[in-house]
């Protein structure tokens, strides 16, 4: 005997009608869920390690990328990821000063060679110093 399912519109419909009446479910089910959500999300890192790997044997970044197409990319970058650009940015704006801030302290604490004239060699080894001054900092070493 058959499965009886609704059909994939109905069933559509529904998800985006409970899921937007869900918001407040929501909101109570992450509030003081954070070092539960820390400790289990640490745990699984073998977990996650593992299923990475074996999604990129299997190419699913590359056939997950093929599958919704550029169409698709352009069409929800373009109108939801618009509309909610300028509150995310608002919203981020302390999380960016915190995360750029090491690496413009170890900017300024850099003392370059001298310039040479436009296309000198001398000039890509200015580069090299706040490269590879960026890189200890993100690494540590």
């Amino acid at each position: 005997m058959a499965i009886k399912v609704k059909d994939a519109a109905t069933a559509a419909k529904k998800f985006v009608t409970r899921g937007q009446a869900a918001a407040g479910d929501y909101k109570d089910g992450v509030t003081g869920a954070g070092q539960s959500w820390q400790q289990n999300t640490t745990a699984a890192a073998d977990a996650y390690a593992q299923g990475v790997t074996e999604a990129i044997g299997r190419g699913q970044f590359a056939k997950g990328v093929q599958a919704s197409g550029g169409a698709k990319y352009e069409q929800k970058a373009s109108t939801i990821g618009a509309q909610r650009f300028p509150q995310g940015i608002a919203n981020a704006g302390p999380d960016w000063q915190k995360g750029v801030e090491p690496y413009l302290t170890t900017i300024s604490s850099l003392t370059l060679p001298p310039r040479g004239p436009k296309g000198a060699p001398q000039n890509m080894e200015r580069v090299s110093v706040v490269a590879m001054a960026l890189r200890r900092r993100k690494v540590g070493s």
